[in-house]
């Protein structure tokens, strides 16, 4: 029996719950636009990677404490945004991969896990103010 074909999916429908596609735009206007964003929601940037993500930080609350770290060691919630252009297009594919911090910005200590699941989907909506503020910002 032979098979052929390619198990992963087009970068259009790619980056799992939350992820948006944003319209005519590039990573500058993206960028712009989150930095814009998530500060109205608590977020405070921590920096990217060029023009391929960018990322932001938000104190855990006590229940995020208990879960992930202890009363003495506060966890911060990260989420880093991912800019995926989409082949033969100026569109851009923006997912959240979400995180939790302990020890943030203790040099040698900072630790951090991925949370997997629906985690990302909370982030559905932000990524939609995103979108909405760098469609059709146009090519570089």
């Amino acid at each position: 029996m032979l098979v052929t074909g390619c198990l992963t999916q087009p970068v259009s429908s790619s980056g799992g719950p939350g992820s948006i596609t944003v319209k005519n735009s590039n990573p500058t206007a993206i960028i712009a636009a989150a930095q814009e964003v998530f500060p109205d929601y608590g977020y405070s940037p921590h920096g990217g990677n060029g023009i391929s993500s960018v990322s932001f930080d938000k104190d855990s609350n006590k229940l995020a404490n208990v879960l992930w770290g202890s009363y003495d060691c506060p966890q911060t919630i990260r989420v880093k945004v991912r800019i995926v252009q989409i082949p033969g297009t100026n569109d851009y594919r923006i997912s959240p991969k979400v995180f939790t911090v302990s020890d943030k910005g203790e040099a040698g200590f900072e630790s951090k896990r991925a949370l997997v699941g629906l985690w990302g989907a909370e982030f559905g909506p932000l990524l939609k103010k995103v979108s909405s503020k760098a469609s059709d910002a146009g090519a570089y």
